[in-house]
């Protein structure tokens, strides 16, 4: 019983790491490329869509969350009203 698992997990390993190669291109030339280009463009919107949408985002998300916090520096300064 060992010994075939032992076999089974050898040739599962010996086929999972050769399909890897075969599949896996190097994308390092391409994208250093894309990012060296002097294109006037700021590096961290050069990789497409997906960095705008994040950048977007991040922006987005930093002036709601100042805007929070000077509503709740404000809302703790400031006494309450008893009524």
């Amino acid at each position: 019983m060992f010994r075939h698992l032992r076999t089974l997990q050898q040739v599962s390993r010996r086929t999972l790491s050769s399909t890897a190669r075969r599949q896996l291109e190097n994308k390092v030339p391409h994208k250093q490329k894309m990012f060296q280009e002097d294109n006037g463009m700021p590096v961290h919107l050069k990789g497409g869509t997906t960095d705008a949408l994040l950048y977007r985002a991040t922006m987005a998300l930093t002036v709601f969350g100042c805007g929070y916090v000077l509503y709740a520096l404000i809302d703790a300064a400031l006494p309450k009203k008893k009524d």
